[in-house]
């Protein structure tokens, strides 16, 4: 064997025992139950889910996956547990709209965006329907925008708080319009939804599943859907941009993180499970229910959509809207 052949083989050599403790511990994995974190309050559409893929995901590993919700500060006060926890693949969490925003809202977070997080899977993306009080007199998205452009700060939105897919979408909306609409925050989606029922907002981008009902018994009603095509739970409800405002689109995306040092081995092993259990038709249904479309894939696919969610809010949301 010659001198350059030689290095080779020790440089594989090393390489490989290198490798082996993250393989074996991939192997060993897991060892006691999950913990899968949702950084709001049970109830929403990101927390069903964390808990339509629960199950699945812990008979595949022959473990437990326990649904912690940690909610707070527009998902900040669960993604720092992320963030802190062992990377051993035993803490994970499902992110959604508002960890790529964030970075824009808040001008000093407790954690790196970037750099303390590891992405596991996007899972799906969930649509925002625009619904208003029947007794507002608007029945399209351009009645809506004459009637905010008629009287600048004389209409409010309802959301479940700074950094939620609601607020987003509506502050994008008053961005895009050129506008002032005044923003009336709730403790949860599920009562910004019934301020918009009882009459004390006038507006709410909010997800399907939660707001269907009473679009069917006209208590609400929808303007649109903020995606790129039209949803088969409302056939007939154009999407925003069909409505007159090309391009918008703003879909809560739902995917899972791990913290930041987790081994690449574990990484992949937990993409591979969820991965299969995204494939389990009852669950394909239930998360189809949510008006969902499910997304699936490396990773990767995972990391380039939060980059992409990182610079779009950060151009969208200006300075002047961080709130600290």
């Amino acid at each position: 064997m010659g001198a350059k052949a030689a290095r080779f083989t020790v440089a594989l050599v090393g390489a490989l025992l290198a490798a082996a403790p993250e393989v074996g511990e991939a192997q060993k994995f897991p060892v006691r139950p999950i913990r899968f974190l949702v950084p709001f309050a049970p109830g929403g559409a990101t927390d069903i889910t964390a808990r339509v893929i629960a199950p699945g995901l812990g008979e595949r590993l022959g473990q437990q996956v326990v649904v912690d919700n940690r909610p707070g500060a527009g998902s900040i006060i669960g993604t720092q547990i992320l963030a802190g926890a062992v990377p051993d693949g035993h803490t994970i969490m499902l992110a959604e709209i508002a960890f790529g925003a964030n970075p824009a809202l808040h001008s000093k977070l407790p954690y790196d965006t970037r750099k303390d997080f590891a992405p596991v899977i996007l899972v799906a993306l969930m649509p925002t329907i625009l619904v208003v009080p029947p007794a507002l007199p608007v029945k399209s998205v351009a009645d809506l925008i004459a009637l905010a452009k008629s009287k600048p700060g004389g209409l409010n939105y309802s959301s479940s708080g700074v950094g939620s897919a609601n607020f987003l979408a509506a502050e994008l909306f008053k961005a895009t319009i050129g506008t002032d609409i005044v923003h009336i925050p709730f403790q949860g989606g599920g009562q910004a939804l019934a301020g918009v029922i009882s009459g004390q907002a006038q507006m709410l981008f909010t997800t399907m599943p939660p707001s269907l009902p009473h679009v069917r018994a006209g208590r609400l009603r929808v303007l649109s859907i903020s995606h790129s095509k039209r949803s088969p739970l409302l056939p007939d409800v154009p999407t925003t941009a069909e409505a007159g405002l090309p391009g918008f689109e703003v879909s809560l995306w739902v995917g899972v993180l791990a913290p930041g040092a987790t081994p690449p081995a574990l990484i992949e092993r937990l993409n591979a499970e969820i991965q299969r259990v995204l494939e389990i038709p009852e669950v394909r249904e239930r998360i189809g229910n949510l008006g969902a479309e499910i997304v699936s894939g490396p990773p990767e696919v995972l990391a380039k959509y939060i980059d992409s969610e990182i610079k779009r809010w950060s151009t969208a949301i200006k300075p002047h809207m961080r709130v600290k």
